[in-house]
């Protein structure tokens, strides 16, 4: 696929990083030389000088037979002036913008042919913020991401002495933890995914889990491999740029929340935004003094939300060391992530790879309804429909056990129930969903939402021709 990625900032480097992967044809446009020259070194695609709301320059970037356009500058007003010329002027058949107003959204009036030409919107704070909130409520877990509207969950957790699951074989699962389907896709050791899964695989402490199962059983699944924490009462946010106001808006009222943000007049802002009862605190999140004055140590979570990287670090790591049950940090630079992740930092969260599934599911071929990104982006679990029947698809009407998926790649759940005999979707209202955890001789049906965990990222295209239908396709 010929990508043409407008803006090489962060989103802009982390879009064109795992897409180039995927052996796309990516150019990139932005007017900073040297940050294009840097992306050339280090990734196999294009750059482009220039300013990307002039024809001209767009059609230097190849618009002109373009399949797609990501549109992911710093301005919203940059990224919407681009869909518009890069539809009305080069007929580009999917444009997508990153835009932080949450005034804009998909299938919008503003956004259609006759608006800005917009085909997909991805709101980055929205989404990482969603991301934290699920681990808030959840904070044993390394990752919460949710699919089929959220009726399964795939989690991630570190495996704890102590867990009623741990140093048990998968094949005692059924009676460890009675009454709960799940199924385990996948277990990271020393950084290392295990290649066999089978009955006798015995989950050890440290273990990284990934674990689906129907999203009203993720307590549970917590509780089996780690000792379940307390709740999260109390939260202390550093950082009120828009992803610590966007959080702190959404969570005031349901726990106790302090906000450290280092700029005078950003204070005087949240305090105008916010209700009295968060407190806002005018401050470095990297004062030792301050942190022990405002009682850091009762906090049960503590989250680094500041734009500096070295600074979410020391934050986290000062807190920890005062007392901070749990620490949160939000990292840009992927290395920075890789080297924090498991130490006394507990989670690192990539705002870019937050959001790089909303993109991917535009990317994949088949039909594939959401994409998360996995390990920093390494692995990868995406949810597809199945189309066809028995004689055009390779997974209509067969049993796991019979698909030829790539060796790692697992089939985690289904879905059932949220199409009609012919297709269209179900309203949610009257919807009545199955959720059925795989197993070796579970049989896909025609029109199943199905869940895979794949590994590495080489084998996405391998897994995305299982949801392709062919008319002369025999298995």
């Amino acid at each position: 696929m010929k990508i043409l990625i407008l803006g090489a900032g962060r989103v802009g480097e982390s879009v064109a990083e795992n897409l180039v992967s995927e052996r796309n044809d990516i150019t990139v446009v932005d007017t900073d030389p040297v940050r294009l020259h840097e992306l050339q070194d280090r990734l196999d695609l294009r750059g482009v000088v220039g300013n990307g709301i002039q024809p001209s320059v767009l059609r230097e970037a190849g618009a002109e037979d373009t399949d797609m356009l990501v549109a992911c500058a710093p301005q919203d007003e940059t990224n919407l002036v681009v869909c518009k010329i890069a539809h009305e002027v080069f007929n580009v058949p999917v444009t997508i913008a990153r835009l932080r107003s949450p005034e804009f959204e998909d299938n919008s009036e503003l956004l259609g042919k006759g608006g800005f030409s917009v085909d997909h919107v991805i709101h980055p704070e929205q989404s990482v913020t969603a991301y934290i909130r699920k681990l808030i409520e959840y904070p044993e877990a390394l990752q919460v991401l949710e699919f089929a509207h959220g009726l399964v969950s795939l989690i991630a957790v570190r495996a704890v002495a102590g867990g009623p699951l741990v140093l048990h074989e998968l094949a005692e699962i059924p009676k460890l933890v009675p009454g709960v389907d799940l199924r385990i896709v996948a277990i990271y050791r020393q950084d290392q995914v295990l290649r066999q899964l089978d009955g006798h695989t015995r989950i050890e402490p440290g273990d990284e889990v990934f674990v689906l199962a129907a999203t009203e059983h993720i307590g549970t699944v917590l509780g089996a491999l780690r000792k379940r924490d307390r709740p999260v009462r109390r939260l202390m946010i550093t950082g009120g740029g828009r992803i610590g106001l966007r959080l702190a808006r959404e969570v005031q009222g349901r726990y106790q929340v302090k906000i450290v943000e280092r700029n005078r007049p950003r204070c005087d802002y949240l305090a105008t935004q916010l209700p009295a009862d968060v407190l806002v605190l005018n401050g470095d999140s990297t004062d030792e003094d301050l942190l022990s004055d405002e009682n850091v140590q009762d906090m049960d979570l503590f989250l680094a939300l500041t734009s500096d990287d070295e600074d979410n670090i020391m934050a986290c790591l000062l807190a920890k060391r005062l007392g901070a049950r749990r620490v949160l940090a939000v990292i840009n630079r992927r290395a920075y992530a890789d080297l924090v992740q498991g130490t006394q930092i507990d989670i690192a969260i990539s705002p870019a790879h937050a959001v790089i599934g909303e993109l991917l599911a535009h990317v994949r071929r088949g039909d594939v309804e959401a994409v998360h990104s996995l390990r920093r982006g390494a692995a990868e679990a995406l949810e597809g429909v199945v189309r066809g029947d028995r004689k055009t698809s390779r997974m209509a009407g067969r049993r796991i056990e019979e698909i030829d998926l790539p060796a790692g790649a697992r089939i985690g759940a289904i879905v059932r129930g949220l199409h009609r005999a012919d297709g269209s979707e179900v309203e949610p209202e009257s919807a009545k969903p199955n959720v059925i955890i795989a197993h070796h001789d579970t049989v896909i049906a025609q029109h199943d939402h199905v869940i895979v965990f794949v590994p590495r990222k080489r084998m996405v295209r391998e897994v995305e021709k299982l949801f392709q239908v062919s008319a002369t396709f025999l298995f």
